[in-house]
C-alpha cells in the first residue's frame, strides 16, 4: 500500500480521512482515468441512491413491519400493489430483484466503457440464475425461474430455456455441456461439484479483472474481495461437513484455492490475516477449519474467523452453526463495504462497494419478504438473521 494512503487511513486515530485520500488518488491514478467526469457523476449518483436505500440507519424501519403490504408501501411507495398474500410475495421478490439490477445498471451506464471488474460483479446474478436454471432443468420444470434482467451485460440466452445447449453455447459457460447432462436429470444428482466449479470460475475471472486495475483503483477492493473469498470457502467447508456429511478430505476438494498478494490495506474493523508478506492462499482458513471438531468450541480458538462463529450458551452443548456463520460473514463484508464506500471517492473502489451494498440490501429485503410471507414480524426475521434492527 502506498505510504501516503496508509498515513491517510491512520489519521484521526485510525479513522478514514477522505480529503488526503482523494488527493492521493488524483495524483497516483490520473493516467488511468478515462474520464474523471464520468467517475464523479457515477459516485454522486451512487451516493444519492444509497441515501434512499435500506442501508445503515435506514435498515431499522424494516424491523417494525408486520405484513407484506407494509413492506410493499415502504419499498415501493409509488407503485404499491394490492394483491393476495402468495401473489404479492412472488411479485415483491421479483420487483426487489429488478430494483437492485436497475440501481446497479444506473451506475454502470454512467461509464462510456464500464470497468470489467464492475461488469463481472454485476454478473454474479447471472451465475446465480444459471445455477437455479440447472436445478429447474434437473427437476423437469418447463417454465424458467424469475431471472435478473441485466440487459446488454447478459451472456446466457435464458429465453432458450430449457434447452441448455442453446442457452450457453459460445459463452464462458459452455464447459457445462461437457458434463454428464443425462445424470443431471436424475433425482439424486449431486450439484456440489458443478456449483463449486461455477464459483471458482466466477472468482477467477473477477480476480483477473481486479489485477488489470491500477493500484489506486484496487486498493480497497483487493482487501474486501480477499476476505469475501476466504469467508465463502469457510462457509462452504462448514456447510459440506454439517449438511452433506462430507469428510474433511472430501470437503477440501471443493475449496477455491485462489492466491492473492498479502500487502493489504488496513481498514478499521477488518480482521487481519495471520500470514504476512508475499502471496497467501484464500483457502488457508477453510483448510484449517476442516481439522476442527464441529462440536468442540475450544478447537476453534485463535482461528482467524473465530469471532464470527455462534456463541456458547450456558448449560448448552455447542455445535458449529453454518447458518449463523454465513450470516455473520455477510454482515462483516457489508460493514467493510459501508466503511469503504466514501473512503476513496471517484475511484473504482467506491463503485465496487456500492454494488456490494446493493446486493446486501437485496438479500435483506428478500429475507424480510419471505419471513413476512410466513407470518413472522420483521424483528423476528432480523433475530433469525442476527441482523441489527
Amino acid at each position: 500500500m502506498p505510504v501516503p494512503a496508509r498515513r491517510a487511513l491512520e489519521e484521526r486515530g485510525g479513522q478514514p480521512s477522505r480529503l488526503p485520500l482523494s488527493r492521493t488518488l488524483a495524483r497516483s491514478s490520473s493516467k488511468t482515468f478515462q474520464d474523471t467526469g464520468e467517475r464523479a457523476f457515477a459516485f454522486a449518483k451512487a451516493c444519492g441512491i444509497i441515501g434512499k436505500s435500506f442501508i445503515g440507519k435506514r435498515i431499522s424501519p424494516l424491523g417494525k413491519l408486520h405484513s407484506l403490504s407494509e413492506l410493499d408501501r415502504l419499498v415501493f411507495p409509488e407503485i404499491a400493489r394490492e394483491l393476495p398474500g402468495r401473489e404479492l410475495l412472488i411479485d415483491l421478490e421479483g420487483r426487489i430483484l429488478q430494483r437492485t439490477t436497475r440501481h446497479i445498471l444506473a451506475i454502470l451506464d454512467s461509464f462510456s466503457s464500464p470497468p470489467e471488474l464492475l461488469i463481472r460483479q454485476l454478473r454474479a446474478c447471472e451465475y446465480t440464475d444459471l445455477k437455479t436454471c440447472l436445478h429447474y432443468i434437473s427437476a423437469g420444470k418447463t417454465n424458467p425461474p424469475a431471472l435478473s434482467d441485466i440487459g446488454r451485460f447478459r451472456t446466457v440466452r435464458f429465453k432458450a430455456y430449457p434447452d441448455l445447449a442453446a442457452m450457453i453455447s459460445g459463452t464462458e459457460f459452455e464447459f457445462i455441456l461437457s458434463k454428464d447432462l443425462k445424470a443431471m436429470k436424475s433425482a439424486d444428482f449431486d450439484f456440489t461439484p458443478l456449483e463449486s466449479e461455477l464459483d471458482l470460475h466466477y472468482y477467477t475471472l473477477l480476480l483477473q479483472s481486479l489485477r488489470r486495475l491500477s493500484s489506486a483503483d484496487s486498493l480497497l477492493v483487493r482487501r474486501i474481495l480477499a476476505d469475501e473469498i476466504s469467508l465463502r470457502n469457510c462457509v462452504w467447508a462448514l456447510r459440506l461437513r454439517t449438511y452433506f456429511k462430507k469428510k474433511p478430505d472430501e470437503a477440501a476438494k471443493y475449496l477455491m484455492d485462489q492466491k492473492i498478494s498479502c500487502d493489504f490495506t488496513e481498514i478499521p474493523g477488518a480482521i487481519q490475516p495471520k500470514d504476512s508478506g508475499g502471496e497467501i492462499s484464500l483457502a488457508t482458513e477453510a483448510h484449517a477449519s476442516l481439522q476442527f471438531s464441529l462440536d468442540t468450541r475450544s478447537d476453534w480458538k485463535n482461528w482467524r474467523w473465530e469471532s464470527l462463529l455462534n456463541h456458547e450458551k450456558a448449560g448448552g452443548h455447542w455445535i458449529a452453526d453454518p447458518r449463523y456463520f454465513q450470516n455473520a460473514a455477510s454482515h462483516y463484508i457489508y460493514r467493510m463495504s459501508l466503511r469503504c464506500f466514501r473512503l476513496m471517492p471517484f475511484s473504482i473502489n467506491s463503485i465496487f462497494c456500492y454494488i456490494k451494498l446493493k446486493q446486501f440490501e437485496e438479500d435483506l429485503l428478500t429475507s424480510i419478504t419471505e419471513g413476512l410471507g410466513l407470518g413472522m414480524a420483521g424483528k423476528d426475521v432480523f433475530d433469525l438473521l442476527e441482523a441489527p434492527v
